[in-house]
C-alpha cells in the first residue's frame, strides 16, 4: 500500500504511511504517542520554515521595504522563536514573559517589538534594559510611563475597521481596548514628542482568523491619512484552514492586499502568527472512554481537553479529528475532554472509524494558541511540545509533572 497524502489542514508533508498511520514530519504519530505519552503537541519543523519563506518571498517579490515579524503570542516557546530567528524574521512580544522567551530563543533585542495594551512599568523597564528595538505605544498613560526614555516607538492606532471574524478576536473596530482612536492620534503624536520618545511610525491590527482580504486593503489607507511615516506596521490576522472545507487566501494574495494602498517607499511591517504555526501543529490524545447513547450521540473521551485547547470553549472554535491509525470513518462522534465541565468539548461532530479505548486520536490545526493558552485546570499537568523533522522527534518543552504543580507552593 502506497503512502497517501492527507488534508491541507494537517502540516505540510503529512501523509498516511504504509501501515495507514499518520506521519507528521516523517514521524509515525502512533509511535510518538507510545514514546512521549499523550496529550502532546506535535509540530512539523519544516512546515514552519516553509511558511516563513512564503512570507519573505511574497514581500520580496513586491517591495524592497518590508519586515516580517512573528507574532509570538500564537506559540510562545524559545524553540520556535529560535526557528524564526534563524529564518530571518523579527518578532513581537506581548508581555515580559514573551520577551524573556524570545531572548532565550536567540532573538537580537533590536529585532523585537514590545506590544500590550497595559504594559507595566516593570515590563517597560525590562524591555528598555534589554534593548528592544521598538515599543508599540498603546495609551497616553504609557507615554507618561516612558517619559524621558530615549526609546524608538510605534503608535498603535485603532483604525475603525471591523473584519468578519469572532468578536473576541476583533481588535481594530472603533470600540476597542487597543490603541488610540484616529481622532486622538495628532494629540498622541505631540505627547510622544513632548516626552522625548522617537516616534518612527504607526501600527494597526484589525483582528485574527480573517479570511476576507478586503479589510486588509483599508489599513494602509487609514494610516496614510494620518501623515507621512517611514514605517507602517499593518498587523497580521490572516486566517488558516481548521477544517478540510476551509480555503483561506494565499500568503501572496494577502501580501498583495496589504501593499495595495501602501505609499511607495514606505517600509511595511507585517505580523503573522497563527498563519505561521497553526497548521504546523497537531495535538495527539489517547481515547479512554467511548459512550454510545442510543438515539443520541457517541461521546469519545480523551485524556486532555480544555486545559490543552481552550479555543472551542472560549469562542466556539471548530476542529476536525481522526483516529491516527484509521483515517476516515462515518461514525458521528463528540470528542469530549476529561475535565469537570459539561462544556469541555473539543469537537462536536467528528466522523470517526469505530473509535475504541486506547486509540490515538489526532486533532489538526492546533499549532496556534494551544500551547499558548494551556492551563492547569483540575491540576492537570500541561503537555509537552515535540518537534519533528526528517523522521526524528525531539522534545522542546517537557511535560509538566505533579511536582511542578507544587513547586510554587509555600
Amino acid at each position: 500500500m502506497a503512502a497517501v497524502a492527507v488534508s491541507h489542514v494537517f502540516p505540510l508533508g503529512s501523509r498516511l504511511n504504509r501501515r495507514g498511520r499518520l506521519e507528521v514530519g516523517g514521524c509515525d504519530v502512533v509511535e510518538l504517542a507510545r514514546e512521549f505519552g499523550t496529550p502532546a503537541y506535535v509540530y512539523a519543523e519544516d512546515d514552519m520554515r516553509a511558511r516563513a519563506r512564503a512570507y519573505t518571498e511574497a514581500f520580496r517579490a513586491r517591495t524592497e521595504h518590508f519586515e516580517v515579524i512573528y507574532a509570538g503570542k500564537a506559540f510562545p516557546s524559545a524553540a520556535v522563536f529560535r526557528l524564526f530567528a534563524d529564518a530571518g524574521l523579527s518578532a513581537d512580544v506581548a508581555s515580559g514573559g514573551e520577551l524573556h522567551l524570545a531572548l532565550a530563543g536567540g532573538f537580537h533585542p533590536a529585532h523585537l517589538y514590545m506590544h500590550g495594551n497595559n504594559k507595566t512599568q516593570a515590563e517597560l523597564d525590562y524591555a528598555i534594559e534589554q534593548g528592544v528595538g521598538h515599543i508599540v505605544v498603546d495609551s497616553f498613560d504609557e507615554i507618561e510611563r516612558l517619559r524621558g526614555r530615549p526609546q524608538r516607538i510605534l503608535l498603535r492606532v485603532t483604525p475603525g475597521i471591523k473584519p468578519s471574524t469572532h468578536s473576541f478576536i476583533q481588535t481594530g473596530q472603533a470600540d476597542s481596548k487597543f490603541g488610540f482612536a484616529v481622532e486622538d492620534v495628532p494629540r498622541a503624536v505631540e505627547a510622544c514628542r513632548d516626552a522625548g520618545l522617537e516616534l518612527c511610525g504607526l501600527h494597526a491590527h484589525i483582528g485574527s482568523q480573517i479570511l476576507e482580504l478586503g479589510a486588509f486593503e483599508r489599513i494602509a489607507e487609514v494610516l496614510t491619512g494620518l501623515g507621512e511615516w517611514p514605517l507602517l506596521n499593518l498587523g497580521g490576522g490572516l486566517g488558516i484552514a481548521y477544517t478540510a472545507a476551509d480555503d483561506p487566501p494565499s500568503v501572496a494574495d494577502y501580501v498583495d492586499a496589504l501593499l495595495r494602498r501602501a505609499p511607495e517607499g514606505v517600509t511595511v511591517l507585517c505580523e503573522p502568527g497563527r498563519s505561521l504555526v497553526g497548521n504546523a501543529g497537531v495535538t495527539i490524545y489517547t481515547v479512554g472512554t467511548v459512550k454510545r447513547v442510543a438515539g443520541r450521540r457517541t461521546y469519545v473521551a480523551v485524556d486532555g481537553g480544555m486545559s490543552d485547547n481552550l479555543r472551542p470553549m472560549l469562542y466556539g472554535a471548530r476542529y476536525e479529528a481522526e483516529i491516527a491509525g484509521r483515517f476516515g470513518g462515518s461514525d458521528p462522534c463528540t470528542i469530549a475532554g476529561m475535565h469537570c465541565e459539561s462544556g469541555d468539548i473539543l469537537v462536536q461532530d467528528a466522523l470517526l472509524d469505530d473509535p475504541r479505548p486506547g486509540d490515538v486520536l489526532v486533532i489538526p490545526a492546533t499549532g496556534a494558541y494551544g500551547h499558548a493558552m494551556a492551563n492547569n485546570y483540575n491540576a492537570v499537568p500541561r503537555p509537552p511540545v515535540i518537534f519533528c523533522r526528517d523522521g526524528e522527534a525531539r522534545v522542546v518543552v517537557r511535560r509538566e509533572t505533579y511536582d511542578d504543580l507544587t513547586r510554587r507552593e509555600l
